[in-house]
């Protein structure tokens, strides 16, 4: 079973950029009702149009935060190229880069322009080669 989460939002062609240009994602899909975000050709990640479909269950768009409770997680083997293409597209950092000792790896956690919570890790164990706090 592979898990392919689905996120609502009211832009997909913006919010399928903004994965494409933060994260290195590619799109599977395209189009302003739904995308399908790629990562070494599996995909990671569906972008919605909230009112696209008449799906009953994709939940209600004036009840905000969106996604209170989960979080979307990505794990990279190329965690520094990731912070790179956080910084340079000026991507809402919440906390980061950091160090979790649990895992033994780096993390960020980021905010998307529609308000889900974002992390981008290494693999765990990772510190060996960590080149970034």
């Amino acid at each position: 079973m592979n898990a392919q989460p689905l996120i609502a939002v009211r832009d997909v062609e913006a919010t399928s950029a903004w994965y494409q240009a933060v994260l290195g994602l590619q799109s599977g899909h395209g189009g302003a009702a739904y995308d399908q975000l790629m990562s070494e050709g599996r995909m990671v990640l569906q972008v919605h149009d909230w009112e696209a479909d008449e799906h009953p269950h994709l939940g209600d768009p004036r009840r905000k935060p969106y996604g209170n409770g989960v979080v979307l997680w990505f794990q990279t083997d190329q965690f520094d190229q990731a912070l790179k293409r956080i910084e340079a597209n000026r991507a809402t950092v919440l906390q980061g880069p950091l160090v979790n000792p649990n895992a033994n790896h780096r993390e960020v956690w980021l905010r998307d322009p529609n308000g889900y919570v974002v992390v981008v890790a290494g693999r765990y164990g990772d510190l060996g080669s960590a080149t970034t706090p």
